[in-house]
C-alpha cells in the first residue's frame, strides 16, 4: 500500500513523504507460547526475535485442532511446521476421468486460496518468501489424489468422506488424499488448506510437517437458504456465498428463487411471468446464470436446491393470465387490506378453481428441471396459506360449492392437498417420470391429524422452521418422515432488526448470535420429544435469511460468520457447546475474510492475538 504522509515542519508548513508499506515491515517484539495445559497461545515479548515462535505457527500447532473448521472427525497433527510458497504446488490424480476434471478444477481453487492468506494478495504477483526463510522457494507441496467412485453429482446418499495424510520428507509435503466420491476429496482439499497459515515474519505460508485425518459428515443436507425474490442478489453476490459454504463443508444452497414480491426467473415459454414479476430488466436471471450457478455450486462441493414456493408466496407476475384467455392463474394479488389475506405484503395465492393454473405450473416445473437439473431433491414450499383469501375469492367459493366440496376450513385443507398431490405429478412428469423427494415447510397441512392423509412418508421431506419447543418435532420423528431442521430460534438470520411494516422489532427478534447458531443440535431437541426416534431420519439443518430487510450489499455479514457455526453443528454435531470452539471459530472468521467474505467481526482483534482473555 503506498500512501502520502505530511510531517508538520517549522517553517516549511508540510513535507510530503511518500510510504510503501510492501517494502517496509516493522519487526514485532512478540512472541507465542503454547501453553500445554490449556492449549491456548500466550502472547509474551520474545526473549530472541529470530527464533521467537511466530503467531501463525502458533495456531497451527497449539490446539489439538490446530485453526480447522469444522473439526474433523479424528485428526493428529504435528507440532512442526515448515515454510512453502503457493506456486510450489504440484498434484497427481487417480480418477474417473469426469471425476479428474473436476479435481483439476477443485486444485485450481485450493491454490487460489492458498494465495489468498497473502496480506493484500494479488493475481498477477507471484508471493517470494522473506531471505530469512528462502528455503521456502524450494520447498514443494506435492498433492496425491485417489478417488474411486465416478458418482460426481450429490445426493442424500453421497459418501462425502475422506483420508487426509500428511508427510514431510527433506524439501517436499506430500499430501495422500483418498475419497470414494469427489465429494469427499473437494473437502479433503479444503482441510488441506486450512493446514497453512501466512508467516509475517517470513512472507512464506507455513504448512503442518505431518497430519493424519479421517473424517465424514454426521449429516448429509447441511444448507444455507437465500430469498432472492424479496430482494434481488447479484450473480457474483451468490457466487461468493457459495464460496463460503465450500469452505465450511456446507453442502446445500437452497434458492428461494421466487416468492409473490417478485417472479425474477426468466422462463422460455412463459417470458410474461418476468414482464409483469421482475423488479426490473436488471433484476432477471437468465438460464445461463442460474445453470453457472448450478455448476459452480457442484465444483465447491454444493447441490444447488430449487425452490418453487406453492401454493401461497405467489403473485407478482401472474397478472398476465386474462389477457392471455387464461384466467386468473392467482388470486389475492396485492389486494387489500393485506393482513387479512397473508401473512406479509403483498399477498397471492394460486387459484385452484383454474384449470389452467395446473398447466402454467406445469411449465414452470418443466423449466425448473432443466435449469437447475439433474436434481436429486424439490423443495415445494408450502407453507403460510391463508384460507380466508381463496374463501373470500368468488371464483373460487363457486368452485367449492358446485362440486360439493364445501366450505368448512377442513374442505380447503382437502384441496390444498389435492393440490400438492398434483404438484408432485407435474414436477415428477417434468422430471422424466423419474420421482425425487419433494421437500415441504411445516405448515397447517403437516399437523397431527392432516399429515399422513395428505403427504405420503416416502414422498417428502419436512423442513421444520417453528420453534425448538414444538411437540410436531415428535410427531413428525414418530410417524417416520424425514426432517430437516431451521428452526427459526436458532437459524433464521434475519431476526433481530427493527421491524419493516410499523415499528419496533421484527417478528423473529431478537438476534441470533454465532453461539445460539452453534448450541442448535437437532439430535438433542428430537430427544426431547421421541425416545424411539431412527436418526437417520433427521437429515440435517439449514439456516435461512429471508431478504425482506437484506439484499447484495448486506450479505456477507448476515450469513457470516454465523453460518459458518452451522458448518461445524452440521458437520460433526460436537456434544460440546460454543465455548471449546470459540479460538478457532474467531481465526476461521479472519481466514474467510481473507478470502473475500466480509464477514462480521465478532471480538477486538485484541482477543485474537490474546487467546482466553476476553471471557465473561
Amino acid at each position: 500500500m503506498k500512501g502520502k504522509y505530511c510531517i508538520s515542519t517549522l517553517f516549511l508548513g508540510c513535507l510530503l513523504v511518500q510510504f510503501d508499506s510492501s517494502v517496509f515491515a516493522q519487526d514485532s517484539p512478540w512472541g507465542y507460547r503454547c501453553d500445554g495445559d490449556t492449549r491456548k497461545c500466550i502472547k509474551e515479548e520474545a526473549i530472541d526475535p529470530l527464533i521467537q515462535t511466530s503467531f501463525a505457527q502458533c495456531k497451527l500447532t497449539c490446539n489439538p485442532y490446530g485453526v480447522l473448521w469444522p473439526k474433523p472427525t479424528s485428526v493428529s497433527l504435528d507440532d512442526q511446521v515448515v515454510p512453502f510458497l503457493p506456486s510450489n504446488v504440484t498434484s497427481a490424480v487417480e480418477a474417473p476421468p469426469n471425476v479428474a476434471s473436476l479435481l483439476d478444477e477443485a486444485i485450481a481453487i485450493f491454490i487460489d486460496n492458498l494465495h489468498k492468506n497473502y496480506p493484500k494478495y494479488s493475481h498477477d504477483r507471484t508471493p517470494r518468501a522473506g531471505p530469512s526463510k528462502s528455503a521456502a522457494n524450494n520447498h514443494i507441496l506435492h498433492l496425491d489424489i485417489t478417488v474411486t467412485n465416478s458418482d460426481d453429482r450429490l445426493s442424500l446418499h453421497t459418501d462425502e468422506s475422506y483420508s487426509l495424510a500428511l508427510a514431510t520428507n527433506g524439501d517436499v509435503s506430500t499430501a495422500t488424499i483418498h475419497s470414494p466420491t469427489y465429494f469427499g476429496a473437494r473437502h479433503a482439499l479444503e482441510t488441506l488448506s486450512q493446514l497453512t497459515e501466512y508467516d509475517e515474519p517470513s512472507h512464506a505460508l507455513l504448512i503442518i510437517t505431518s497430519a493424519t485425518i479421517e473424517d465424514s459428515p454426521v449429516f448429509p443436507y447441511r444448507g444455507v437458504l437465500l430469498d432472492t425474490a424479496r430482494n434481488f442478489v447479484q450473480i457474483t453476490d451468490i457466487e461468493r456465498t457459495l464460496d463460503a459454504m465450500s469452505a465450511n463443508k456446507l453442502n446445500t444452497f437452497h434458492w428461494h428463487i421466487t416468492d409473490t414480491h417478485s417472479f425474477p426467473v426468466y422462463l422460455n415459454s412463459r417470458p410474461e411471468m418476468t414482464h409483469y414479476g421482475a423488479y426490473s430488466s436488471r433484476e432477471i436471471y437468465y438460464a445461463e446464470e442460474i445453470m453457472h450457478i448450478v455448476e459452480y455450486g457442484r465444483i465447491r462441493g454444493i447441490r444447488v436446491l430449487p425452490e418453487y414456493d406453492a401454493p401461497a408466496h405467489v403473485g407478482n407476475g401472474f397478472q398476465w393470465g386474462p389477457k392471455e384467455g387464461l384466467g386468473d392463474i392467482a388470486v389475492c394479488v396485492n389486494k387489500e387490506p393485506w393482513a387479512s389475506y397473508c401473512v406479509e405484503p403483498p399477498c397471492g395465492q394460486l387459484n385452484l378453481a383454474n384449470p389452467k393454473m395446473y398447466d402454467v405450473l406445469g411449465e414452470i416445473y418443466s423449466e425448473f428441471v432443466n435449469l437447475f437439473g439433474p436434481i436429486d431433491l424439490f423443495h415445494f414450499g408450502g407453507d403460510e396459506v391463508n384460507l380466508n383469501c381463496w374463501n373470500t375469492t368468488e371464483e373460487i367459493v363457486n368452485w367449492m360449492i358446485e362440486n360439493d366440496f364445501g366450505l368448512s376450513e377442513d374442505s380447503y385443507y382437502d384441496q390444498w392437498g389435492v393440490f400438492q398431490a398434483r404438484a408432485l405429478q407435474l414436477l415428477t412428469t417434468a422430471n422424466g417420470d423419474q420421482k425425487v423427494p419433494g421437500i415441504l415447510w411445516t405448515s397447517h397441512l403437516t399437523e397431527a391429524g392432516r399429515i399422513e392423509k395428505y403427504l405420503p412418508t416416502d414422498d417428502y421431506i419436512i423442513q421444520i422452521w417453528t420453534e425448538e419447543t414444538d411437540p410436531v418435532i415428535g410427531e413428525l420423528l414418530d410417524k417416520n418422515y424425514r426432517v430437516i431442521f431451521s428452526n427459526y430460534d436458532h437459524w433464521y438470520l434475519d431476526c433481530g432488526f427493527s421491524a419493516w411494516v410499523g415499528e419496533g422489532n421484527n417478528w423473529c427478534s431478537p438476534y441470533k448470535g454465532w453461539q445460539t447458531v452453534y448450541d442448535n443440535n437437532p439430535i438433542e431437541i428430537a430427544s426431547r420429544y421421541s425416545t424411539t426416534f431412527d436418526p437417520a431420519l433427521i437429515l440435517g439443518g439449514e439456516a435461512a435469511l429471508w431478504t425482506e430487510q437484506a439484499d447484495g450489499e448486506a450479505l456477507d455479514s448476515r450469513l457470516w460468520p454465523r453460518c459458518a457455526a452451522l458448518g461445524e453443528r452440521l458437520w460433526g454435531n460436537p456434544a460440546h457447546n460454543w465455548v471449546l470452539a470459540e479460538s478457532r471459530f474467531i481465526h476461521h472468521r479472519q481466514r474467510m475474510v481473507r478470502r473475500g467474505i466480509q464477514a462480521d467481526r465478532i471480538q477486538p482483534q485484541w482477543c485474537h492475538q490474546n487467546e482466553g482473555l476476553c471471557y465473561a
